[in-house]
């Protein structure tokens, strides 16, 4: 099987991504607010949290496709703003819809990209075939996307933004809607991609995601940085597992919370819509004694169960609420800025 093409020259900078104090305001609503970011060259990087928290408005800046309100950025020491053209030259997007026209077969969306982007009609199909192999889709190259699932679509939107490989790569939610064995298979394209010389900007709702690709994440919720480390210091913040609780008795949390805090030594949140206490367990040992600690005082439970931090668990350890998504206006959401 034939490898994607190589990648163009990348430049001679540590550093592809470079952004201070990123602001975007879309009337009363900041979707980012002073936003900080350092990419290395040849890296994963990881840009987690909910809808509406700003990832995609985020990318928009850096992509050129939407202009800072405040801040700067520089694409490998290109400024974002005033060298727009050249950053464009050294970038790719594939955002989180498929930017393709089902009535076209698969070739014939590739080739109208290639043709778009400067190849001659010959190279165009030769980069349209070997992008289909790439990404496993050389048999419904003649198929009309109307006819493609949801793994199939993102495949092929992702392999469009690839015709010519550039340094840097925004990949915004690109496994969004995808079932386990095509979000494995895009991991495995996406991991190609690095090893081949690019570098990769993630947006994702998944820590698993986040966590099985990234060098690198930051977590962002409301538009602010609320963390930026490596996936194993991110996931050791939240502790190993997470035990939740839930009391019979709803009025009994914050007691519950109390008492788990004083017996596991961590900082436990509550969930007031959940109905539940979560607490990071750092001793499994312990768990026993809590439990003698809450029937002494006659707090009872209706569920207790221990999980491995999952996103949910990370925003309420570390902003103190759930990863829902952000209310804002339909107008101003980051899905439907300008």
């Amino acid at each position: 099987m034939d490898t994607l093409a190589p990648a163009p020259s990348t430049p001679a900078t540590e550093w592809a991504v470079q952004a201070h104090g990123l602001t975007k305001t879309f009337d009363d609503h900041r979707a980012v607010d002073g936003l900080d970011l350092s990419i290395r060259t040849g890296s994963i990087y990881g840009l987690l949290g909910p809808n509406g928290s700003g990832k995609t408005t985020t990318v928009r800046m850096l992509a050129t496709l939407l202009r800072p309100d405040a801040g700067t950025a520089r694409i490998f020491g290109h400024n974002v703003t005033t060298h727009g053209h050249t950053v464009r030259q050294l970038i790719g997007v594939t955002g989180q819809y498929a930017s393709v026209d089902e009535r076209l077969s698969a070739t014939e969306n590739l080739v109208i990209f290639a043709r778009l982007l400067g190849l001659s009609r010959a190279a165009a199909r030769r980069r349209a075939a070997q992008l289909l192999e790439e990404f496993d889709l050389s048999d419904a190259a003649g198929r009309a996307l109307s006819k493609f699932s949801g793994g199939m679509r993102r495949r092929l939107d992702l392999a469009a933004s690839l015709i010519v490989r550039p340094p840097l790569i925004f990949l915004d939610e690109p496994t969004t809607g995808l079932d386990p064995r095509n979000r494995n298979r895009m991991w495995s394209v996406i991991r190609r991609l690095v090893e081949q010389g690019s570098t990769v900007l993630l947006t994702t709702q998944y820590l698993d995601e986040a966590d099985q690709l990234a060098d690198r994440i930051m977590v962002i919720d409301r538009g602010r940085v609320i963390a930026d480390d490596t996936p194993d210091e991110l996931k050791a913040s939240v502790g190993r597992s997470v035990l939740l609780l839930r009391p019979d008795v709803r009025a009994d949390l914050d007691r519950v919370r109390e008492r788990a805090e004083a017996l596991l030594g961590t900082r436990a949140t509550v969930s007031p819509e959940a109905g539940r206490v979560s607490v990071p367990l750092e001793n499994p040992d312990a768990v026993t004694d809590l439990l003698t600690d809450l029937r002494g005082n006659g707090l009872r439970l209706s569920e207790l169960s221990v999980q491995k931090p999952t996103l949910d668990e990370v925003f309420l350890t570390l902003t103190g609420h759930a990863a829902e998504p952000a209310t804002t206006p339909k107008s101003t959401t980051e899905e439907g800025a300008p």
